[in-house]
């Protein structure tokens, strides 16, 4: 698995900011940002997201190139859909070379494990002797796995990706994405560490939205995420 942050908006903290001050103030734009410094930015994003005021946010985007991901995975990414996305397009691209990830339950159970691989290259032959017989790839795919690796790019605003760490980072969501979640949050959390000062799973910030589903460890999730908060 490759996460990459790729792009994002340049000074999105102060973007934000300008954004949630005119929403209070009687100026214009230029005595805005005159009586808004470096200083005033991280408490002032803080107050207005403590309030739940998370349309400030929405005008920064960030952009993540992710590889090495299944399409089971994606499959659950595209649901999240205040988003653009530009996914590797098996209609296109032949999977005659055929990557595919092994979740680490089928890695760690040895039978399974031997008889999943043996799966995957018998898929692969069937896969070619379909290209092989003129069948368009667009057609052959159906064969293809909810294992074959992809790559897609996906570009969020600071809104968005608070309502998916909140979905994904639980630890009820499907491992793989949880994975991808972690490694977004890490990153943007580099760049714009005031907008995304409160982001995790929901239960970091409120009680937990499972019910009686929740895992029952929603302690250590508020250490883990909410710490510094």
């Amino acid at each position: 698995m490759n996460i990459k942050l790729v792009s994002y908006t340049d000074d999105a903290e102060t973007v934000c900011a300008l954004a949630g001050k005119l929403c209070y103030s009687p100026y214009g734009l230029e005595q805005i940002k005159k009586n808004l410094n470096q200083n005033k930015i991280g408490g002032f994003l803080k107050k207005i997201i403590n309030s739940g005021h998370l349309s400030v946010i929405e005008h920064a985007a960030f952009s993540f190139m992710l590889e090495g991901i299944s399409r089971a995975c994606t499959h659950q990414l595209v649901r999240h859909r205040i988003a653009s996305y530009s996914q590797k397009s098996q209609r296109y691209v032949d999977e005659k070379q055929l990557l595919y990830i092994t979740p680490q339950t089928i890695k760690d159970n040895k039978e399974l494990n031997s008889i999943y691989h043996e799966f995957m290259t018998h898929t692969q032959k069937i896969y070619e002797k379909m290209i092989a017989a003129g069948i368009p790839k667009e057609d052959a795919r159906f064969v293809l796995p909810n294992a074959a690796e992809t790559k897609i790019f996906v570009t969020m605003n600071g809104r968005e990706l608070y309502h998916f760490f909140e979905k994904r980072l639980c630890l009820r969501a499907q491992w793989e994405i949880r994975e991808v979640a972690e490694h977004m949050l890490e990153q943007v959390k580099q760049v714009a560490p005031n907008i995304f000062q409160k982001a995790g799973p929901a239960c970091v910030n409120g009680p937990c939205p499972e019910g009686k589903l929740n895992c029952g460890e929603i302690k250590e999730m508020r250490q883990k995420y909410g710490a510094n908060k």
